[in-house]
């Protein structure tokens, strides 16, 4: 799942999804066990799995972190010093 050790790149709501559900998975848990232990809807966890764009970042980040997860950011492909890209 995760081809550099630890750390895998995600730019896109269905690659999150995909690494979410994959998480999961792993842990061999239902999506509907999350969604209680993370004090979300079932629909919730179906429609983040899935990639749906608007799903909230508060309740993305609850999910994150009851599988072990978390975001790191970094820059991409810009100048670190400026901030911004070229």
């Amino acid at each position: 799942m995760f081809p550099n050790g630890n750390i895998m790149k995600t730019t896109t709501t269905e690659q999150l999804g995909t690494v979410i559900r994959t998480r999961r998975r792993q842990l061999k848990i239902t999506q509907k066990e999350l969604a209680m232990t993370c004090g979300t809807g079932l629909r919730f966890i179906v429609d983040l799995e899935k990639g749906k764009p608007t799903c909230q970042i508060g309740k993305t980040l609850q999910v994150l972190q009851s599988l072990g997860l978390a975001i790191e950011t970094t820059i991409l492909g810009g100048d670190e010093k400026e901030g911004r890209r070229p």
